[in-house]
C-alpha cells in the first residue's frame, strides 16, 4: 500500500509540473485532458482503498475464527494493542495520512482547474469547494467506510435504513446530481412528517371517539391499527410504483389521506363506526414511506444523502411528537351547519386541510427525477467504451495492480466465509424480485435483527395505543394529560439518538448496546405490570419512559447494524431492505393493536396485564435469539 501511495504521489508531482505550465498559458483542451488525468489518479486511489478494505475484512474474518475456536475475545485485544503502537502496520489502516495528502492534492488541483486561478494551498489543506468533483467524493466515502467512522449524523442516517449500494462510480453520482431537486426533497420529507402526525394525532382521543359511536373503549386498538393493516399492503405497491415515478405516488398518497381524514371526521355525524374504520384504512392506503425512503436512496446525491437520511428520521420523530401535542390543543367544541367539530373529529378535519395544502404545494413545486440513464447507456455504447478505455489506460502498473483486482468483486459486507462459492458480478448486484427471494438473502443474524425490530415496535405500539384507555381507567387522565404524556415520549427520540450516536456508540460495541437495550426493555415491560400493589402514576410513567427510551436506543442501534450487514442486493428494487423493515414494523403494530382489542374482552381492569404479557414473551425470545447469534452481529 505504501508503494502504491508513492507511485500515486509521483504521478501527481509530474501532473503538477504540467499543471503549472498550463496555468501560465491556459489551453482549454489541455485543461480538460489534465482534469481527466487527475480523475484517473483518483480512480486508482479508489482501487487501492478497495484493496486495503479487502485485507481488513480478511483480518477480521481470521480473528473471528480465533474467537470462535478459543472462546476468548482475542480480536478486540489484538486491535486495541496494535492500533496505537508506533511500529504497527494497522496504523496505515487507521490513520490514512498518505491517503489524505493525495485526496487533498487531487481536490485542490481540480478546484484550481475549475476556477482557473493561481492560488496555492498546502497539499494537506482541503478547502471547502463550491462544486466537489465526484471522484473526490467517492474517495472520501471509501475512506469513511474503511475507518467505520461513527458520529451522530451517520448514526441517525442509518436509523432510517435507507439501503445504499456499494461505492457509486463518478458517472452514477453525476446522474444523481441531475436528478436532485431540493424542493422535491423537502416535499418528500414533508410527506414523512405529515404522515407521522396523521398516525399519532388520534391516539389520545380514539377511545372517546369509539365510545361516542357506541363501541367499547378498547376498540381504539382496531381504529388505530386499521391504518397499519392497510399499510402492510400499501408499502408493496408504493415500492413497486416508485420504480417508475415518484410524483404520482405522492399525489395518490395525498389524495388518499385527504379522503381518509374526511371520512374519519364525518363518521361522528353519520354515527357510523364502519365509516370511521374505513377512513383509517384509506389513510393507511396512502402510506408512502416506501417512496420517501426510495426517493432519498435513488435521487439524492451521495454528498448529502446522509443529511437527507437524518432528515427523514428527524421528520418522523418530530411528527410523532407533534401528533399527540396537536390533539391536546384541539379541545374545542362547536357545530357548523350539520358538521360537528370537537376533540374527536377535529384531528380528521385538521389533517384533511393539511393534506389538501400539501397536495397543492406538491403539484406546484415537485420535479420528477430524470430516469433516462439506462437509455443513454444503450444509445451511447461508444462513449461508455471510451470511458472504460481511459480508466484502464491509467491503472497502476500491471505487475502491482493484479493483486488489488483479483477479488474486487467480493462484497466487503458479506458475512460468509471467503472460501465459499461466489456469485457472478452481475448476479451479486441484481435486486430481489419477490419477498421469497429477499428472504433467502437474509442471514441468520439479519433475521434476528428483524425479530428485534418487530419486538420493539410491538412494545412501543402497546404502550402508545392503549395509553388513553389505561390512564383514564387507573388515573382518570383527561385527553390533554394523555397528549402531554405522549408528546413528551416523542420528544425524547432526537436527544436519545444524539446521546447514543455521539457518545455511547463510540464507547461500546453496537452489539453490546443492542443486548443491554433489550434487557432494559425487558425490565421496563416487567415493571409496567399491575400485580400486588395499587397501580400509581409514577410506576406507569417511569416504566413507560424506561421502556420507550430503551426501545428507541435499540431501534437506532439495530437499524445501524442492519444497514451494514444486509445484502447489497437489497439496496435497490421493489423488495429492498427499507421495505422489509417497514413490513416488519407495520406487522408488529397490527398485531399489537389487535392484541389490545382482544384484551378488551377481558375487561379494562385486565387489559394492561393481558397486553403486556405477549410483549414480555416476545422480548425474552429476542434476547435469547440475540445471545445465540451474539458473535455474528457486527
Amino acid at each position: 500500500m505504501l508503494e502504491q501511495q508513492g507511485l500515486l504521489a509521483g504521478r501527481l508531482a509530474i501532473l503538477r509540473e504540467t499543471h503549472d505550465a498550463i496555468l501560465e498559458q491556459p489551453d482549454i483542451s489541455k485543461i480538460v485532458e489534465l482534469r481527466e488525468s487527475y480523475r484517473d489518479v483518483g480512480r486508482d486511489l479508489l482501487q487501492l482503498l478497495k484493496f486495503v478494505e479487502l485485507n481488513a475484512i480478511g483480518l477480521r474474518k481470521i480473528l473471528k475464527k480465533f474467537d470462535k475456536r478459543f472462546g476468548y475475545r482475542f480480536a478486540d485485544y489484538y486491535v486495541k494493542t496494535r492500533a496505537n503502537h508506533p511500529y504497527s502496520q494497522l496504523q496505515q489502516v487507521f490513520k490514512h495520512v498518505g491517503v489524505g495528502a493525495v485526496v487533498g492534492a487531487i481536490s485542490r488541483n481540480l478546484h484550481e482547474l475549475q476556477e482557473n486561478e493561481g492560488s496555492f494551498y498546502s497539499i494537506y489543506d482541503q478547502p471547502v469547494l463550491p462544486l466537489q468533483d465526484p471522484v473526490v467524493e467517492a474517495i472520501k466515502t471509501a475512506v469513511d467506510k474503511l475507518t467505520h467512522s461513527t458520529n451522530f449524523l451517520n448514526f441517525l442516517a442509518q436509523h432510517a435504513l435507507i439501503m445504499q449500494d456499494e461505492l457509486v462510480t463518478p458517472s452514477e453520482d453525476a446522474i444523481d446530481e441531475r436528478a436532485y431537486h431540493f424542493n422535491s426533497l423537502l416535499l418528500n420529507l414533508g410527506n414523512t412528517f405529515l404522515y407521522m402526525v396523521n398516525t399519532y394525532i388520534i391516539v389520545p382521543t380514539a377511545d372517546d371517539y369509539s365510545m361516542s359511536l357506541g363501541a367499547a373503549a378498547t376498540v381504539c386498538g382496531v381504529v388505530i391499527g386499521s391504518m397499519a393493516i392497510a399499510q402492510v399492503f400499501s408499502s408493496v405497491y408504493f415500492s413497486a410504483w416508485s420504480n417508475k415515478s415518484y410524483f404520482k405516488p405522492l399525489v395518490f398518497s395525498s389524495i388518499a389521506l385527504f379522503i381518509g381524514n374526511l371520512m374519519y371526521a364525518l363518521a361522528y355525524d353519520a354515527n357510523s363506526i364502519a365509516l370511521l374504520l374505513l377512513g383509517r384504512v384509506c389513510c393507511g392506503l396512502g402510506s408512502a414511506r416506501a417512496v420517501n425512503r426510495r426517493y432519498i436512496s435513488d435521487c439524492v446525491p451521495l454528498r448529502i444523502r446522509m443529511q437527507a437520511s437524518a432528515g427523514f428520521v428527524s421528520a418522523s420523530a418530530l411528527g410523532m411528537a407533534c401528533g399527540p401535542a396537536l390533539a391536546g390543543l384541539l379541545q374545542i367544541k362547536f357545530k357548523f351547519y350539520k358538521f360537528t367539530f370537537n376533540q374527536s373529529t377535529l384531528p380528521g378535519w385538521v389533517m384533511a386541510v393539511a393534506w389538501l395544502f400539501y397536495l397543492v404545494w406538491l403539484c406546484i413545486s415537485f420535479k420528477e427525477p430524470l430516469r433516462d440513464t439506462e437509455d443513454e447507456e444503450k444509445t451511447n455504447p461508444n462513449e461508455t467504451t471510451s470511458m472504460t478505455d481511459r480508466v484502464e489506460s491509467s491503472r497502476v502498473e500491471e505487475g502491482l495492480r493484479k493483486p488489488l483486482l483479483i477479488t474486487s468483486g467480493i462484497n466487503p459486507e458479506d458475512e460468509e466465509d471467503c472460501n465459499e462459492s461466489e456469485e457472478s458480478q452481475e448476479d451479486s448486484h441484481k435486486p430481489a424480485n419477490s419477498f421469497r427471494s429477499a428472504y433467502q438473502l437474509l442471514t441468520p443474524s439479519v433475521k434476528v435483527q428483524l425479530l428485534i425490530y418487530f419486538m420493539l415496535k410491538y412494545a412501543m405500539e402497546i404502550l402508545l395505543s392503549e395509553s388513553s384507555v389505561i390512564t383514564s381507567y387507573y388515573f382518570s387522565w383527561s385527553t390533554s394529560s394523555v397528549a402531554i404524556f405522549l408528546a413528551c415520549l416523542g420528544l425524547t427520540v432526537l436527544p436519545i439518538n444524539i446521546l447514543v450516536g455521539s457518545y455511547i456508540s463510540n464507547m461500546f460495541e453496537d452489539r453490546q448496546i443492542l443486548l443491554t437495550s433489550e434487557i432494559i426493555v425487558f425490565f421496563g415491560i416487567l415493571f409496567s405490570f399491575n400485580l400486588f400493589v395499587p397501580y400509581t402514576v409514577p410506576q406507569y410513567v417511569i416504566s413507560g419512559l424506561v421502556m420507550f427510551v430503551a426501545a428507541e436506543v435499540l431501534e437506532g442501534v439495530n437499524l445501524s447494524l442492519l444497514s451494514r450487514v444486509m445484502s447489497s442486493r437489497l439496496s435497490k428494487g421493489t423488495y429492498n431492505g427499507g421495505l422489509l423493515s417497514t413490513e416488519a414494523g407495520t406487522l408488529a403494530r397490527v398485531v399489537a393493536d389487535v392484541t389490545i382489542t382482544l384484551g378488551g374482552y377481558l375487561g379494562r381492569g385486565h387489559l394492561l396485564n393481558a397486553t403486556l404479557l405477549p410483549s414480555l414473551v416476545i422480548c425474552i425470545g429476542s434476547i435469547v435469539a440475540t445471545c445465540c447469534t451474539y458473535n455474528s452481529l457486527y
